[in-house]
C-alpha cells in the first residue's frame, strides 16, 4: 500500500507513523493490486482528528475518527473500512451470483431462490431528471442554500463541465470537479 501524510497544527511521532503503517498495510490482503492510502491528521478543539481515504481497484473507501489518540483512532478506522470492504464485496459477489443465476434459469428453466439476505438492496425511491444552467460555483452554492439541499449538480460557466457542490459536516463547501 502506498502512503501519503498529511498532518496539520500537529506532529505525530515515529511510533505512531510505524503503527498506522502497520495497521493499514492488514487491509493490503483485500486488494489484488496496490491501494493508494491518504491519511490526514490534525488537531482541532485540542482533540485529534485522523481521516484515512483508500483508492483501490475503482472503489474509494473512507473513515474519519477523532479523539485523544491517533494510536488508537487508527483501530476504529482500520475496522470501520474492513466492514466497507467486506460489505462492499459481498454484495458484488451477490449481484455476480444472481446475475450468473438468472442466465441459468433463462437456459434450463430451473427455479432459484435465494439463500442469502444479509445485505440490503439500494433501493432508488424517487428519480428526478432536470437541464443544467451553467452558472459559476458561488451561484451553485447559493442555489443548493435556496432549495435547502446537502449537494447541488450543476454545469461550470467556464469549463462547460458537470460539477457537485456540497455542504459539509464541519458547516463548508465542497466542491467535486468533473474531468
Amino acid at each position: 500500500m502506498k502512503f501519503t501524510i498529511t498532518t496539520r497544527k500537529i506532529t505525530i511521532k515515529d511510533e505512531v507513523r510505524d503503527k498506522i503503517y502497520h495497521k493499514l498495510s492488514k487491509l493490503d490482503k483485500f486488494f489484488n493490486d496496490e491501494p493508494e492510502s491518504t491519511i490526514v491528521i490534525k488537531e482541532e478543539n485540542k482533540k485529534q482528528y485522523i481521516e484515512v481515504t483508500i483508492f483501490a481497484g475503482g472503489m474509494i473507501y473512507r473513515a474519519e475518527q477523532n479523539g485523544d489518540d491517533v494510536a488508537l483512532a487508527i483501530d476504529g478506522i482500520v475496522d470501520i473500512i474492513e466492514r466497507q470492504i467486506r460489505k462492499n464485496k459481498t454484495r458484488l459477489e451477490k449481484k455476480i451470483k444472481k446475475d450468473a443465476l438468472s442466465e441459468q434459469f433463462m437456459i434450463s428453466g430451473n427455479a432459484y431462490e435465494s439463500d442469502a439476505e444479509d445485505e440490503e438492496e439500494f433501493k432508488i425511491v424517487r428519480k428526478k431528471k432536470f437541464s443544467f444552467k451553467p452558472m459559476s460555483v458561488e451561484e451553485a452554492i447559493l442555489q443548493m442554500n435556496l432549495l435547502g439541499h446537502q449537494f447541488f449538480v450543476y454545469q461550470d460557466s467556464e469549463t462547460e463541465k458537470t460539477n457537485v457542490v456540497y455542504k459539509r459536516k464541519d458547516g463548508n463547501y465542497a466542491l467535486i470537479e468533473a474531468e
